[in-house]
């Protein structure tokens, strides 16, 4: 029987790059500055990559859970966690932080770390 449409080995990163692109252009266009504070960006990744990478290997070790092969691209780490299932660990978090910062520039909300008298978007932040 023929499925339709196409089983694709990409599917998973095909769904992630959708994730990408629906929320990647709020870097641009509301300049959120998320990939610019790239270490800020990490240390709110790696916490989730390692946890949920170590969640899923363990159910993937007690047999809770696999992965249809039709539908990742098939590189695979030790352990059997696909590629694709870490990068979902990646740009999830990456697209919910976008989101964040988007709704922070629109409201102006201020998150506490910014300089005593700087001024964002046309306002001085850090003042009482």
């Amino acid at each position: 029987m023929r499925r339709w449409p196409p089983v694709s080995h990409l599917a998973y990163v095909a769904v992630l790059g959708f994730i990408l692109v629906g929320s990647g252009w709020l870097e641009l266009v509301l300049r959120t500055r998320v990939f610019s504070k790239w270490r800020r960006l990490l240390l709110s990744l790696v916490p989730v990559v390692v946890v949920f990478s170590a969640w899923d290997l363990y159910a993937i070790s007690r047999h809770h859970w696999t992965f249809d092969w039709a539908y990742v691209t098939g590189v695979v780490f030790p352990g059997g966690l696909p590629l694709d299932e870490v990068l979902f660990f990646i740009v999830v978090p990456i697209a919910a932080i976008l989101t964040l910062e988007a709704v922070r520039a629109v409201k102006r909300w201020p998150i506490g770390d910014e300089p005593d008298n700087e001024i964002v978007d046309g306002q001085r932040v850090g003042e009482q």
